[in-house]
């Protein structure tokens, strides 16, 4: 599709410097040569989830985040102003008034809770946070987890549960040679855990992990990996072809011969968990066993049965999901967790008007599932609506450039452009080389904000 010829280029707005705000900047930058991007996000750094959210120990999977970075500035019509949170020193409003456009990129920050007894206990976490705090974020680096304890439950059947496993058991040694947060690096390489159990309502032909994280299972020789309840494999699968690879892998696993004194990660299926237990801390969970019962549409679905069990357990992790946190000024369904659009058009449920100029991307338009990858369709459609309103010339931008560069510099945010980010991007290298890793992550933001200043500190000099 191209772009009709227009009395002034496009300036859109990019909220949120993860992969489908990455994937959106790109793709706009490529599909017109005209048009030029602000890419916005309260940390001052890139990759989102990329950096926070993925594995110390799947460091190839950030590189997609680096390789578009290097895409969109390559094209010269790109700015990077991190540490600016919109709706607390920018709003909606200043978005919308400064740029042609505005696309929401900015994920969706909650976890979803389990709603049961002693959830709120000590001992008892959320995923997300655990993640967030391996992975040095400013948010989340304060944290503190109690690893005194042989056994954790991770209540979840999803790829964010197999990391949390995979983190609690993989051991210091391993640790070592990644960029894990150093404070999280210390916690680790003193915790006494041996085994964590995974708990899934529904058997494992329903479960959520992807292949190549039960292939990642089946290679790795840290830690043994059970399959507890057989009887969760007697009901038949889905003619999916993706299900049944996963259900070869499963069996696979299930075939491994096992070794005494390992660390363990245990899958058990068919569980619901009822109550955390505990007293000032968590010392055991309460789960259900379930049954898959087969309903009129043909799914099947998990019922609780009759009798429960207790597992001892000094931490509990929730991995069932996240949920929105919506953008100050936009719609949101609490019921769905998005943004309501069609195809990235943000729309007013009550009236059914389109906002003008306003486009969602990434979890914000289609809910929190996926993987990195799915971000790249996602973002591709929301700026083909894009450039379909502007060819019919639907958006128009009311103030120019410098009214925008203006803004910024009154807002009062310590912002921080694309040359600051790469003088935190270097510092974290530099760390790491001290030591023999690949970085070493600032996690004070203190410390991420001088980083990105030192390189005119320099120059000053």
């Amino acid at each position: 599709m191209s772009v009709p010829n227009q009395a002034a280029a496009l300036r859109v707005a990019i909220v949120g410097a993860g992969p489908s705000g990455l994937y959106a900047a790109v793709e706009l930058l490529r599909r017109d040569a005209r048009a030029t991007v602000e890419l916005y996000d309260r940390q001052p750094c890139f990759g989102g989830l990329v950096r926070s959210g993925v594995s110390p120990d799947h460091a190839e999977r950030r590189r997609v985040s680096a390789f578009y970075e290097r895409l969109a500035l390559a094209s010269g019509r790109f700015r990077f102003h991190g540490n600016v949170e919109i709706g607390e020193r920018i709003s909606h409003a200043d978005l919308c008034h400064h740029h042609d456009a505005v696309i929401y990129a900015s994920g969706l920050s909650a976890d979803r809770s389990l709603g049961i007894a002693g959830e709120d206990l000590p001992g008892s976490h959320a995923a997300s946070d655990f993640v967030a705090w391996y992975n040095g974020h400013p948010d989340h680096a304060q944290r503190h987890y109690d690893f005194d304890h042989e056994r954790a439950v991770v209540v979840g059947n999803g790829n964010v549960a197999l990391d949390v496993a995979r983190m609690l058991l993989l051991g210091a040694a391993r640790l070592r040679h990644t960029d894990i947060a150093e404070h999280a690096l210390q916690a680790l390489a003193g915790s006494r855990i041996r085994e964590v159990v995974i708990l899934g309502r529904r058997g494992p032909a329903q479960a959520s992990f992807t292949a190549p994280e039960l292939l990642e299972l089946i290679e790795q020789d840290e830690f043994e990996v059970v399959i507890e309840n057989d009887n969760s494999f007697q009901h038949p699968a889905e003619a999916d072809p993706g299900i049944a690879l996963r259900l070869r892998l499963f069996e696979e696993i299930r075939r491994r011969p096992g070794s005494a004194g390992a660390r363990r990660l245990v899958l058990r299926f068919l569980a619901t968990p009822l109550e955390i237990v505990g007293g000032e801390r968590v010392t055991a969970i309460r789960v259900a066993d379930n049954e898959l019962v087969a309903h009129a549409d043909g799914a099947l679905r998990a019922r609780a049965g009759t009798s429960t069990h207790v597992i001892d357990a000094g931490l509990v992790f929730r991995s069932v999901g996240y949920r929105g946190r919506p953008p100050a000024g936009l719609p949101f369904d609490a019921a769905t967790g998005v943004v309501p659009n069609r195809a990235g058009r943000v729309f007013d449920p009550r009236g059914g008007d389109q906002y003008r100029g306003v486009y969602v991307a990434g979890w914000l338009k289609r809910g929190p599932r996926g993987v990195i990858g799915s971000n790249k369709p996602c973002s591709r459609e929301t700026v083909d609506a894009l450039l379909q309103d502007a060819a019919a010339g639907k958006l128009e931008c009311v103030a120019d450039r410098d009214a925008l560069d203006a803004l910024l510099a009154e807002c009062g945010a310590d912002r921080v452009d694309y040359k600051g980010w790469k003088a935190i991007d270097e510092q974290e290298r530099l760390n790491g080389l001290a030591c023999g890793r690949p970085r070493v992550k600032l996690v004070e933001m203190t410390d991420l904000l001088a980083a990105a200043r030192a390189p005119a500190r320099r120059r000053a000099a």
